[in-house]
């Protein structure tokens, strides 16, 4: 009877359900691998924190340049819209002036015993009924054929206008939709950044601080005024520009600010070269077109310095290899070293 209890029968099974658990749980162990959850990442050095959140700072600044191409279309599409509303508004006033002076000729010809045909169309409450019958309404010749003809005209350009108005609506909402993903990514960018800077104790944070004033404060003790760097520009805009980086020093960065208190890279050049009289565009990739392209040899102080690849990063250049800019959350507007980053090229606009 011993024979039929079959225990080898048992343990193989109790051996292949705990294989199977522990597959499982080597799968899931796996699963939150990849999702990045339940899964502890190596332990990063402080340098190189740095270098992730430096990488995430430079993409995040890429998509606020982005962002402020974006805005700057959007905020042009909502004042050409203004500017179609109040025409359509203005020749609707004048359309409805004209049409109370036909309607005073109808009365008149009512009285008189008949309504002209031409009048029927124009007082039509169904500007297209009267945009169809108005060959006929021309047809009718009448003495006031250039009245109902002037009425036609302006019921063609409100419509028109209003026509305009409706592709610049469509334009702006996908202008809106644009904004929306940028905001998404310069957020996410900046949120992963934070996260990885609160993985360093207050020691090494303290410490990376330390080094990037330490880095500010030689460069700006390399030029100790704005005096020499306003005397090497080469024209009086160029100076103003610079006295009023040097004004800003110590200005927090804020992405999409453009001052007086607040600045993105290219708000703090733009703001700038606003108070010396000049108008550049937004965007860093629109402000390297804005003047004469110049060598790195031939700066001067005043000129526009440029980063990185895609043109997304831009600062102002006050001399002795030196700019001020505004460079990413982590640190205010401040003087920095040309080989900081990677150069890409650099404009004259004054």
């Amino acid at each position: 009877m011993a024979a039929h209890r079959k225990p080898r029968q048992r343990s193989a099974g109790g051996n292949t359900a705990r294989t199977a658990w522990t597959i499982a749980l080597a799968g899931a162990a796996t699963a939150t691998g990849f999702d990045g959850t339940g899964h502890a990442e190596p332990q990063l050095t402080p340098a190189q924190v740095k270098a992730k959140v430096d990488k995430l700072y430079q993409e995040a600044e890429a998509a606020t340049e982005k962002y402020n191409g974006a805005k700057e279309q959007a905020d042009a599409g909502r004042q050409r819209i203004r500017n179609l509303q109040d025409q359509a508004a203005r020749k609707t006033e004048k359309l409805n002036s004209a049409r109370e002076a036909l309607g005073s000729m109808a009365a008149a010809q009512y009285r008189d015993g008949g309504l002209d045909p031409a009048l029927q169309l124009a007082l039509s409450e169904d500007p297209d009924r009267y945009l169809d019958g108005a060959e006929f309404a021309e047809r009718a010749g009448n003495r006031q054929a250039s009245s109902v003809a002037s009425v036609r005209k302006q019921l063609r350009e409100i419509e028109q206008l209003r026509g305009a108005a409706h592709v610049e609506l469509t334009s702006l909402k996908s202008r809106q939709a644009e904004l929306k993903r940028h905001k998404k990514t310069i957020t996410g960018k900046l949120d992963a950044a934070r996260d990885l800077l609160t993985r360093l104790t207050a020691e090494e944070q303290a410490r990376l601080d330390d080094r990037a004033t330490r880095s500010s404060t030689g460069a700006r003790d390399a030029l100790s005024s704005p005096g020499s760097a306003t005397a090497q520009a080469p024209n009086a805009r160029a100076a103003a520009a610079v006295s009023y980086a040097y004004a800003k020093l110590g200005s927090p960065y804020v992405w999409g600010a453009t001052g007086p208190n607040a600045f993105d890279c290219s708000g703090l050049t733009q703001a700038a070269y606003r108070e010396a009289g000049v108008s550049l565009p937004r965007t860093t990739y629109a402000q390297i077109d804005a003047g004469r392209r110049v060598s790195r040899s031939e700066l001067r102080p005043g000129d526009l310095v440029f980063f990185y690849s895609g043109i997304s990063h831009v600062g102002l250049y006050i001399g002795n290899g030196q700019m001020i800019h505004a460079p990413n959350p982590s640190a205010p507007v401040r003087v920095a070293p040309l080989d900081e980053m990677p150069f890409a090229g650099a404009t004259r606009v004054a």
